[in-house]
C-alpha cells in the first residue's frame, strides 16, 4: 500500500515515532501507575465508561474489582472498583456509596444513564467515591474482562519494572494510544486470531462494528470470515507493508471507516496485526511510521507474551509449592500473601469422547483461566493453578458462626453453571485449613472428594470432604485390600462366580434387598421383577451363599464387601459391574 519514503523521510518518521513513544508531551509516556483510575478512563474510554460525579484524579491506586452482591458482605480489595449490577435508584445509589466507603473502596460502577439527585451528590462529596456509568449496550461481563486486562497487576514475587524505551515493557495499551497519537486514528493490537489485545482511545469515534470488536475483544466471526473471503488475512500477513481495506469490500452497513492493517512480526513468526481506522489512506509519511511502529509493537508483545509466561509458571509454582507442603510452604504462601484460614478446591473434568490430548489440554488451561477469575472476584487473596492436570484453587474462609463450607459450595457450583461445565466439571472441596501447613492436607481431602465424583459414588458434581467421607474410607479400603492382594471374601465371592457361570443375577439381588433394608417389593421394583421372582431369587441367594440373613454380622459383612465392589462399579440387574 503507498508509495516507499525517502532515507531523509524514514529517519524523521524513525525518529517523531520515537519521540511519540517515548516521552515527548503525548498521554501514556513513561512510567505510567499502573492501576490509576485516570488510567483505566484512558484506555477503556467513553465506549465503555462515562464519568458521572468524582474526581478521577483523586483514585491513584485500584487495588482490583468487584461485584456488588446485596446478600454477601465479601471483603473488598482495597480501592476497590465495585460493579453495582442491578442498582438503578438514586436512593440505592446513595446508599451504597456510602456503604462501599467505608469498606475501602474507591469506585462505583452504575449501568448509564444514572439516577442522579442531591443524596448522591452529597454522598460522593463526602466520601471521595468517584461514580462511573457503564456505556448502554456494553455487557457487565465484556466490563470485567476489559477491566481485569487492563488493570496491570503487580507481577507475582516480582518487585521492581523493566522498561521498553520509557514504557513499561508489555504495556501495549501505551503503545497503541501513542502510535493513535501518531496517526490521528484509533488503533487496536490483535493476535494471529483477531482477538484484541490491546486499544487506543477514541474507539468511539469509529463505527458499530469498531465498536463490537472492543467490546467482545474480538473481532466478529462474520467480518473475520468477509475479511478471508476476499484474501485480506492473506495479503496481510504476507506483505510487510500496510494494507488497505475499502469498507466497500466487505458489504457491511456497520463498517463505515476504511482500515488500515499490518502484520506484527518477531523476525518470521507472526505475533499478530494492528489495525488503525482511518478516514482516508496514510500519507506516504504516516504509512512508513505504521511499518516502523509494528516493529517497536513487535517488542512489547514478546515481551507481553514472555511476561504472562513467566508469571503463569511462578504462580503454579507457588501454588503446587502451597499444597505440598513442606519448609517452602510458609515462603510461597507469603509470596501469595495467603494469611488466613483457607480452603483448597480441586476442580478436575471426566473425560470428554473424541477430543484429543492437546484439546484437552486446552480445555484444562481455559478453565484454570476462568477459575482463577470466578475465584479472585469471590475474594481477592484468591490463588488458583493449573497442578498436574487439576487445577486448584486456594479460597480464604472468613470466620463466622455460619456453615463455613456454604461459600465454598455456592462459588463452586456457580462456576459449573455459568462455564457449562455441570456435566463435565467436578469440583472437590477439602476441610478448611486454619493455617498454611494445613493446606496440603485440605489438597489431599480434595483430591479424594474429586475422586469419588469419577467414581459416581455420590452422583452429584460438587462435594465437601464431609459429605463424601463413607465413600472415601471405601476407596481407601479398596485400595489397601488391592495392593495387598486380599480377595473378596465368602460369601460374596461364592455369589459372584456362580452368577459368572450360570448368568444368574444373585449379587444383584442380594444388593437390592440390602440397600431396600429388607423390603422385598422395593428391590423387586429396582430390578424391575414381580416380588414372587425376587423372593424366589433371594432364596437361591441363601442357598448358595449359605447365607443367614437374620444375623446382623451377616448383613454388615455382605453390604461391606457390597460397598467396596460399589466403589468400582455398580452391580447392574444383567450381574455385570460397570
Amino acid at each position: 500500500m503507498g508509495a516507499s519514503c525517502t532515507t531523509s523521510g524514514k529517519s524523521f518518521v524513525l525518529e517523531h515515532i520515537l519521540a511519540v513513544l517515548y516521552g515527548e508531551g503525548v498521554p501514556h509516556t513513561g512510567t505510567r501507575p499502573r492501576a490509576s483510575l485516570g488510567r483505566v478512563l484512558d484506555d477503556v474510554g467513553s465506549t465503555l465508561l462515562d464519568l458521572v460525579l468524582g474526581s478521577p484524579d483523586s483514585v491513584t491506586e485500584i487495588g482490583g474489582v468487584a461485584i456488588h452482591d446485596p446478600h454477601d458482605d465479601a471483603p473488598l480489595p482495597t480501592s476497590a472498583m465495585v460493579l453495582a449490577v442491578d442498582v438503578q435508584e438514586a436512593s440505592a445509589i446513595a446508599d451504597l456509596v456510602t456503604h462501599i466507603a467505608d469498606r475501602g473502596a474507591a469506585v462505583l460502577v452504575v449501568r448509564a444513564p444514572a439516577s442522579i439527585d442531591e443524596r448522591v451528590r452529597d454522598a460522593v462529596s463526602r466520601t471521595g467515591v468517584v461514580l462511573l456509568g457503564l456505556t448502554r449496550g456494553a455487557s457487565w461481563t465484556q466490563l470485567t474482562t476489559l477491566l481485569r486486562s487492563t488493570l496491570a497487576g503487580e507481577e507475582v514475587g516480582v518487585t521492581g519494572s523493566e522498561s521498553l524505551g520509557g514504557i513499561p515493557a508489555g504495556d501495549l495499551f501505551a503503545v497503541a494510544n501513542a502510535v493513535s497519537a501518531l496517526l490521528d486514528s484509533p488503533v487496536t493490537i490483535e493476535d494471529r486470531n483477531l482477538r484484541v489485545l490491546a486499544f487506543s482511545g477514541r474507539q468511539d469515534e469509529v463505527d458499530q462494528s469498531r465498536v463490537e470488536t472492543v467490546l467482545g475483544r474480538q473481532v466478529p466471526e462474520r467480518l473475520i470470515r468477509a475479511l478471508d473471503d476476499i484474501g485480506m488475512l492473506k495479503q496481510l500477513y504476507r506483505s510487510s507493508r500496510p494494507v488497505f481495506l475499502d469498507p466497500a469490500c466487505l458489504d457491511f452497513a456497520d463498517v463505515v471507516y476504511p482500515r488500515v492493517a499490518i502484520a506484527v512480526r518477531a523476525g518470521d513468526e507472526i505475533l499478530g496485526s494492528m489495525w488503525a481506522a482511518v478516514r482516508q489512506p496514510l500519507t506516504a509519511e504516516r504509512e512508513q511510521g505504521f511499518v516502523d511502529c509494528a516493529k517497536l509493537v513487535a517488542l512489547h508483545m514478546l515481551r507481553h507474551r514472555a511476561g504472562a509466561d513467566v508469571e503463569r509458571r511462578l504462580r503454579t509454582d507457588l501454588v503446587a509449592t502451597v499444597l505440598e507442603g513442606g519448609p517452602g510452604a510458609r515462603d510461597a504462601a507469603s509470596r501469595l500473601r495467603l494469611t488466613q484460614r483457607a480452603v483448597v478446591l480441586a476442580l478436575a473434568q471426566t473425560t470428554k469422547p473424541g477430543l484429543s490430548a492437546a484439546g484437552l489440554e486446552a480445555e484444562r488451561e481455559r478453565l484454570a483461566s476462568a477459575f482463577a477469575m470466578n475465584l479472585s472476584a469471590a475474594h481477592p487473596g484468591s490463588a488458583a493453578a493449573l497442578v498436574s492436570g487439576v487445577v486448584y484453587g486456594i479460597l480464604p474462609i472468613e470466620p463466622g458462626p455460619s456453615d463455613e463450607y456454604q461459600r465454598p459450595l455456592r462459588i463452586a457450583e456457580d462456576f459449573l453453571r455459568r462455564t457449562g461445565s455441570g456435566g463435565t466439571g467436578l469440583i472437590g472441596i477439602g476441610r478448611i485449613a486454619a493455617n498454611v501447613a494445613a493446606l496440603a492436607q485440605s489438597r489431599r481431602d480434595a483430591d479424594r472428594v474429586v475422586r469419588v465424583l469419577r467414581s459416581q459414588l455420590s452422583g452429584k458434581h460438587v462435594a465437601t470432604i464431609s459429605d463424601i467421607w463413607c465413600d472415601s474410607l471405601l476407596l481407601q479400603l479398596g485400595d489397601l485390600m488391592a495392593a495387598e492382594e486380599q480377595p473378596l471374601r465368602e460369601p460374596i465371592a461364592g455369589l459372584l462366580a456362580y452368577d459368572s457361570t450360570h448368568g444368574t443375577v444373585l449379587v444383584a439381588t442380594l444388593h437390592a434387598w440390602l440397600e431396600a433394608f429388607g423390603d422385598v417389593k422395593a428391590a423387586a421394583t429396582v430390578l424391575n421383577v414381580h416380588p414372587n421372582t425376587f423372593r424366589y431369587r433371594l432364596k437361591r441367594v441363601v442357598e448358595i451363599g449359605e447365607l443367614d440373613l437374620s444375623d446382623p454380622q451377616v448383613r454388615f459383612a455382605a453390604m461391606f464387601q457390597l460397598r467396596l465392589i460399589d466403589a468400582q462399579g455398580r452391580p447392574s440387574a444383567s450381574g455385570v459391574y460397570e
